[in-house]
């Protein structure tokens, strides 16, 4: 069985292995930053808090995380998976 790391590796463009590994860092940062978002105080925030703030954060965390992952200033993780899978994906096209 393939890891989702080989299966998005196999038979890819450069491209869009860098756009999958952006992805995943984009997700692993959004998972890294909501409990500190979680500690705000949303009644001391700048738009008041409430139901509707709280049902939104989530969106503004994914939305941080996918800036920070695409400007590159992540934490690294996307080039060690763009890596990773370009070498599965070498390897298997030398086992053909």
């Amino acid at each position: 069985m393939l890891s989702p790391v080989a299966g998005a590796a196999t038979a890819q463009s450069p491209a869009r292995m860098r756009e999958v590994a952006q992805r995943f860092e984009a997700q692993v940062l959004a998972q890294l930053l909501q409990p500190a978002f979680d500690s705000v105080a949303g009644e001391k925030s700048a738009f008041g808090g409430g139901a509707a703030e709280a049902q939104w954060r989530p969106m503004l965390v994914e939305a941080f995380a996918a800036g920070a992952a695409r400007s590159g200033n992540g934490i690294g993780l996307q080039e060690m998976v763009l890596g990773q899978m370009i070498r599965l994906q070498e390897q298997g096209e030398r086992s053909r």
